[in-house]
């Protein structure tokens, strides 16, 4: 309406200036045609505007409706959706429960998997290591390859490597209480492969027979047997063959599993041993020659003047008794040979001195014996000392020739330091091993001289009694 209004007062503005001569009783009649036809317009586009108003509120009632039923079909949609995102989020968090404790057992299972796994690889590992070493393996069957595998974390360990593992026990087991005597192949000592017969005493030991030759095996893993680079010795080969030959029922066992056999080869001889001392060793020898010798002559000389069987001073007391001092002159120029004799003879050849001059006589004798019997002992104790200062003198040399080799080459190696160190310690043990048999010798050869001694100072005095005691008797 107010557009109308407008329209109008527009209208009469324009028209108003053309009009400003004409009439002013045309002014009404203009103005009432106008506002008639105005009043027209606004009717009919008051009927458009009313029409197309109740045709849009009809639309918009109509979208409404369907607004309405739209608006409430996506509420109960969503009331609907909400319910299933509750739901899907209780089954959510259920089952992230659920794969919390899955996951908590997937771990214990799986580090109880792994250590399973790691006991079954290190049993492989030992199994493996067993068999390796079972001498049986070198001539029996082969040892089982997929060990090393399933050690080696090459292959996964599953039920069939376990029952093959428990198998291959039972089998070492079982063989390993068995003795046999077979025929097979083994590596000789001068490394050639030769075919003999082989003793297997269960994991232990393992022996062979080669035409004239027996001796123990050296099984150091794989399928082949080594003879022992240095044989065991003619006592162990003696019952070896008895024991092939069924002569015997014991047989000699490493049950080191070759570790005291392998210790044969590296055992060195008393002649290995010198040839370590270095000079030093040879003057040791000699004292142990010359002491040797020493004591020889000494024992064959005492033993040929022992005198503790002479029935001398009881003879001469049954002869003095008869006053037959002449048969006890010969009895004693019998055994003149004995010292012992020899010092009697010279009292009865003084039995008319008095007793002081019988007693120098007959200690004056037994110091010319004295000498004779004590001869070379000097020596011998004197080299007795000597030695261990000669073993002494190489462990010397040896530790100067250790610390010379520490200052050229280092401490890194010690193979360069065995020749000093076996230097210090071979004349050390030679020494001592010279000068303890020597010194017991020494001790035991003096003893006897001494023994021969006082008898021969015990009879002596015996000798000087008996003839005083017939001196008074005849007075």
């Amino acid at each position: 309406m107010k557009t109308s209004f407008y329209a109008l007062f527009v209208v009469m503005l324009i028209a108003a200036a053309p009009l400003a001569a004409e009439d002013m009783r045309e002014l009404p009649r203009a103005a009432d045609q106008a506002r008639e036809s105005l009043a027209v317009k606004a009717r009919e586009e008051k009927a458009a505007a009313e029409k197309a108003a109740a045709e849009a509120r009809a639309s918009v009632l109509a979208d409404r409706s369907t607004l309405e039923k739209t608006v409430a079909e996506l509420e109960a949609g969503r009331n609907r959706l909400a319910g299933e995102v509750k739901r899907l989020e209780e089954a959510g968090a259920k089952l992230a429960t659920e794969e919390t404790a899955i996951n908590e057992q997937l771990a214990q299972t799986d580090g109880m998997i792994r250590e399973l796994v790691g006991q079954i690889r290190i049993n492989a590992k030992d199994l493996d290591t067993l068999i390796s070493q079972n001498p049986q393996s070198a001539v029996g069957e082969k040892p089982a390859s997929f060990l090393s595998a399933v050690a080696e974390d090459e292959r996964f360990p599953g039920m069939d490597e376990v029952r093959a593992m428990t198998d291959a026990l039972l089998d070492q087991i079982r063989i390993s209480g068995e003795v046999s005597l077979r025929r097979g192949a083994m590596v000789d000592r001068a490394g050639k492969e030769i075919e003999a017969d082989i003793l297997t005493i269960g994991p232990f030991t393992a022996a062979y027979r080669h035409d004239s030759e027996t001796g123990f095996l050296n099984h150091a893993g794989g399928a082949r047997s080594y003879a022992l680079s240095r044989l065991s010795g003619s006592r162990l080969e003696k019952q070896l063959a008895r024991y092939m030959d069924g002569k015997d029922e014991a047989v000699p066992v490493d049950i080191s599993r070759g570790g005291a056999l392998r210790q044969l080869t590296h055992q060195l001889s008393l002649t290995d041993q010198i040839a370590k001392g270095g000079p030093i060793v040879w003057p040791i020898l000699a004292i142990l020659v010359v002491g040797l010798l020493i004591v020889l002559e000494r024992a064959v000389r005492l033993f040929r003047n022992r005198h503790a069987s002479l029935p001398l001073i009881d003879q001469i007391r049954e002869g003095s008794a008869h006053g037959d001092w002449t048969g006890c002159r010969q009895l004693c120029s019998k055994w003149s040979q004995k010292p012992l004799a020899r010092v009697l003879l010279a009292g009865l050849a003084a039995k008319d001195l008095q007793r002081e001059g019988m007693e120098n006589v007959l200690q004056e004798a037994i110091l010319k014996e004295i000498p004779g019997l004590e001869r070379f002992l000097s020596t011998l104790g004197m080299l007795t000392a000597i030695a261990p200062l000669l073993g002494l003198l190489g462990t010397v040399t040896g530790m100067i020739n250790v610390f010379h080799v520490i200052t050229l080459h280092g401490a890194s190696d010690p193979r360069l330091m065995s020749g000093g160190i076996s230097e210090a310690l071979v004349t050390t043990m030679l020494g001592l091993s010279v000068a303890i048999p020597l010194m017991l010798l020494h001790n035991v050869l003096s003893r006897t001289v001494d023994r021969m001694i006082g008898d021969m100072e015990e009879q002596s005095v015996a000798l000087v009694n008996i003839i005083h005691k017939h001196r008074e008797i005849s007075c």
